[in-house]
C-alpha cells in the first residue's frame, strides 16, 4: 500500500511542476509580447514628436495647412501600451501616413523648404524612426508567432486555455501606406 501511495504522490508532484512550468513558460512569452507592443509605441511616439518637428518648419511656408496638421495630430494620436492592439497600432500608422502625405504636398510647392537643411535632418530622423517601427514590429510578430504557437501545442493547450492565455493578433502591413516625401 506504501509504494502505491508514494507513486500517487510522485505523478501530483510531476504533474504539478509541469503545470507550474508551463504556466511560467506563457506568462514569460506573454510578457514578451506586450513588451515588444509597448516598444512599437515608444517608436511611434518619437515618430510623432519627429512629425511634429516637421510641422514646425512648414510653418513658415504653408501656416494655415501646418497648424490644422497639428491640431488634427494632436486630436487623433494616442498612446501605444502593452495593452493596445494591433488595430490601435495601424490606426496610428495610418494619422502618420496622412501627414506624411499632407507634408509632401507642402514640399512640393516650397522647393526651399525641401533643400532646407534642417528639413532634411528632421526627415532623415522620421525615417530612421520608420524603421525602428518596422523592426519592432518584426519583433512583435516573432513573439506572437512563439506564444500562439505554444498556445496552439498539446498538452501546453490545456494549461494555457485553463489559465486563460489567449492567442494575439499579428501586425499586418496596411493594405495602402502613403509613401514619404523623397530626400532627393
Amino acid at each position: 500500500m506504501l509504494p502505491i501511495f508514494i507513486a500517487i504522490i510522485v505523478i501530483v508532484v510531476v504533474i504539478a511542476l509541469w503545470v507550474i512550468s508551463t504556466q511560467r513558460k506563457l506568462v514569460a512569452l506573454d510578457e514578451n509580447v506586450s513588451n515588444s507592443m509597448s516598444q512599437i509605441g515608444v517608436q511611434l511616439s518619437s515618430r510623432f514628436d519627429a512629425l511634429t518637428a516637421l510641422l514646425d518648419l512648414t510653418k513658415g511656408y504653408a501656416k494655415h495647412e501646418s497648424e490644422t496638421l497639428i491640431e488634427t495630430i494632436k486630436s487623433r494620436r494616442s498612446v501605444i501600451t502593452a495593452k493596445s492592439t494591433p488595430e490601435d497600432v495601424l490606426r496610428q500608422e495610418g494619422i502618420i501616413s496622412e501627414a506624411l502625405g499632407r507634408i509632401a504636398m507642402v514640399t512640393e510647392q516650397y522647393p526651399e523648404l525641401k533643400a532646407n537643411q534642417t528639413y532634411i535632418k528632421t526627415m532623415n530622423a522620421v525615417e530612421t524612426y520608420e524603421n525602428m517601427v518596422r523592426t519592432s514590429r518584426l519583433i512583435y510578430n516573432d513573439s506572437v508567432t512563439k506564444l500562439n504557437r505554444e498556445i496552439r501545442m498539446f498538452p501546453a493547450c490545456l494549461i494555457a486555455s485553463m489559465l486563460g492565455f489567449k492567442q494575439r493578433d499579428y501586425l499586418e502591413e496596411q493594405p495602402t501606406k502613403t509613401d514619404m516625401p523623397s530626400m532627393k
